[in-house]
C-alpha cells in the first residue's frame, strides 16, 4: 500500500514538474542558435541571437560547429533551431543529389525536412580563387581562365573545398586547368602560405576580410562556374508556431546586409579583434536603429566558463572509463585468453585518429555538443587504464599469491585485500596518464560545440588570432599539470606505505 502511495506521489510530482516546465517554455521560449566555426557565420549567428532576445525569447548558443555537415545535422536533429547558410552550399553540397535547381524547389525540399528559409539577407558570399594582387599583376592574370597559361603556379586549398561539387576538382575539370593538389589544409593556414609565397593560389570567400587584409585579388569567374551563394536564415518550421515573433524579427534582416557591410563586419572581427557579438550589436544599432547593449565577458570570466566546460568533459569521461576499464583489466589478468582479445580490441580503438573518431561518434550519436566528445574521450581513456590494471595484477610476485592462498583467502577477498593494493601504483599511473591525455584531446570538442578550451583555439585558428589560441592553450597546459599533481597526491594517499617506500628506495 505504501509503495503504491509513493508511486502515485512520484507520478504526481513528475506531472506537475512537466506541466510547470511546459508553461515556463511557453512564457519564456528558448531558441537555440547555431553557427559554423568561422567569423562570418558567428557574426550572423549573433544577429539572430540578438534579434530573438529583442523579440522576447531566451537564447542558447551552439557555436563553433566546425563545418556544414555538423551544423546541418544539428538542425535536422533539433539540437539547434536556426543558423545562417548559403544557397549555393545547400544546392551544391548538402542537397546535391536532389532537384533543387530553383529557390522554389529548394524550399519544397526543405519543407519535406521540416525546415524553412528566409529570403536573401542582401549579400552573397561566393567561392573564388585568390592570389596576391602584386603577383597576379606581374603575371597578367585577371581571370580563372588565365591560369591555363601558368602551369608552374602552386595551388593549395582548404580541405572542404577540394571535393565539393562546386569545389576544386570540378572547377579544374571545368576550366581544364593544369595545376593540381591532393591534400587540403586549414583555410587560415592556406592564407598564411599564400602571403609567405609558398602558395600562389587558394580558395577565398568573396566577403572575407582577408582579401583586404592580405591584399588579395579574386580572379574573375569568367565562365560562371560558381553558383549563387546568397546568405539566408535556415530555421526549423515549428518556430513559425512556437515563436512567430522571433521569425518575424529575423525576417526583418532580409535585404538589410550588403556585401560591403559583411566585409566590414568580418574585418572588425578578424583585423580589429572585435568580438562577433559586439560587431553584430553595433551593426543592428547603426543600420536598424535597435537599442541593443552588449558587454563582452572579461578574460577571466571566459576562462572560468571554459574551465568548467573542459573539466566536465574530462571528469565525466574519466569516471566512466575507470568504472569500465578497471573491471576489464581485472578480467584480462584473470583470463589470459580473454585478456589478449581485450587488449587487442582496445588497442585498435586507440589507433583511430582523434578527429576521425570524433566525427564517427558524431554520426553514430546523431548529435553535437558534449556527448560525442565525452564518448571519444572515454574510448581513448580505456587503454592506459586497462593495460596498467592488467600489468599491475599480472606482475604480482608468485610467492605473494601463494601466501594469500595458504591463508585460505577466497578469490574475491584475495583480489581486494591483497592484489588490488599491490597493483594500486600501476592502476593509478594508468588513470593519471588517461587524465592528462584527456585534457589535451578534449580541446577537439571545440569542433562540435562542446565548449572548453578548444573553442578559443579553433576561433583563433580561423581568425589568425594568436591571442585567442593562447587563451585556450595556456589554461589547457596548466590544467594538465594540475591534474598530474592531483593524481600524484592521490597516489600518496592510496598506495600502501610499504609500496611507496619501495618506490623511493
Amino acid at each position: 500500500m505504501c509503495g503504491r502511495i509513493l508511486l502515485l506521489v512520484l507520478l504526481g510530482v513528475l506531472t506537475l514538474t512537466s506541466v510547470a516546465s511546459a508553461q515556463a517554455e511557453r512564457a519564456n521560449p528558448v531558441v537555440t542558435i547555431g553557427a559554423k566555426a568561422f567569423p562570418e557565420s558567428q557574426i550572423l549567428g549573433e544577429m539572430l541571437r540578438l534579434r530573438a532576445r529583442e523579440a522576447g525569447a531566451q537564447t542558447r548558443d551552439l557555436q563553433g560547429l566546425a563545418d556544414t555537415p555538423k551544423v546541418w545535422k544539428a538542425l535536422l536533429a533539433g539540437q539547434i533551431d536556426a543558423y545562417c547558410e548559403y544557397t549555393g552550399t545547400l544546392t551544391q553540397e548538402v542537397l546535391a543529389n536532389e532537384d533543387v535547381g530553383t529557390l522554389e524547389k529548394l524550399q519544397t525540399v526543405l519543407t519535406r525536412r521540416g525546415l524553412n528559409m528566409s529570403k536573401s539577407l542582401g549579400f552573397a558570399d561566393s567561392y573564388g580563387l585568390g592570389m596576391r594582387t602584386k603577383h597576379a599583376a606581374e603575371l597578367g592574370i585577371h581571370s580563372i581562365s588565365d591560369l591555363r597559361r601558368h602551369p608552374e603556379l602552386k595551388v593549395g586549398f582548404s580541405a572542404p573545398f577540394l571535393d565539393r561539387a562546386d569545389g576544386w576538382r570540378a572547377l579544374r575539370q571545368f576550366y581544364v586547368l593544369p595545376q593540381d593538389t591532393r591534400d587540403g589544409m586549414e583555410h587560415a593556414l592556406a592564407y598564411q602560405a599564400l602571403t609567405a609565397g609558398t602558395l600562389d593560389i587558394t580558395d577565398v570567400y568573396t566577403t572575407d576580410a582577408a582579401i583586404r587584409q592580405l591584399d588579395l585579388v579574386v580572379l574573375e569567374d569568367d565562365r560562371h562556374f560558381f553558383p549563387p551563394y546568397d546568405a539566408i536564415i535556415l530555421y526549423r518550421g515549428d518556430l513559425e508556431e512556437r515563436v512567430p515573433n522571433v521569425v518575424e524579427a529575423w525576417r526583418r534582416l532580409e535585404g538589410k546586409i550588403s556585401e560591403r557591410d559583411m566585409i566590414d563586419l568580418n574585418a572588425r572581427v578578424v583585423v580589429d579583434k572585435q568580438s562577433p557579438r559586439r560587431a553584430a550589436a553595433e551593426f543592428l544599432r547603426q543600420r536598424m536603429n535597435l537599442s541593443i547593449e552588449v558587454a563582452d565577458n572579461s578574460l577571466w570570466e571566459r576562462v572560468l566558463v571554459r574551465t568548467y566546460q573542459h573539466l566536465l568533459l574530462v571528469s565525466v569521461s574519466l569516471v566512466l572509463a575507470i568504472l569500465a576499464a578497471v573491471p576489464l583489466g581485472i578480467a584480462a589478468a584473470r583470463q589470459p585468453h580473454l585478456g589478449y582479445v581485450l587488449l587487442a580490441a582496445i588497442g585498435v580503438v586507440q589507433t583511430i585518429p582523434a578527429l576521425a573518431l570524433l566525427v564517427l561518434l558524431l554520426v553514430l550519436l546523431n548529435r553535437t555538443g558534449p556527448a560525442p566528445a565525452i564518448a571519444a574521450l572515454f574510448l581513448y581513456s580505456l587503454l592506459p587504464i586497462v593495460r596498467n590494471t592488467y600489468t599491475g595484477l599480472h606482475d604480482i610476485a608468485l610467492p605473494l599469491r601463494e601466501s594469500a592462498e595458504a591463508l585460505g583467502l577466497g578469490s574475491w577477498p584475495r583480489l581486494y585485500l591483497i592484489e588490488l593494493p599491490l597493483a594500486s601504483r600501476a592502476i593509478l599511473a594508468g588513470i593519471k596518464t588517461a587524465a592528462v591525455i584527456n585534457v589535451g584531446y578534449a580541446t577537439l570538442g571545440g569542433l562540435i560545440g562542446a565548449g572548453g578550451y578548444g573553442e578559443p583555439i579553433m576561433n583563433g585558428v580561423t581568425r589568425l588570432d594568436y591571442r585567442l589560441i593562447l587563451e585556450g592553450a595556456i589554461p589547457a597546459v596548466v590544467m594538465a599539470l594540475l591534474v598530474q599533481a592531483l593524481f600524484e597526491g592521490i597516489e600518496r594517499l592510496v598506495v600502501p606505505k610499504g609500496l611507496r617506500l619501495r618506490m623511493t628506495s
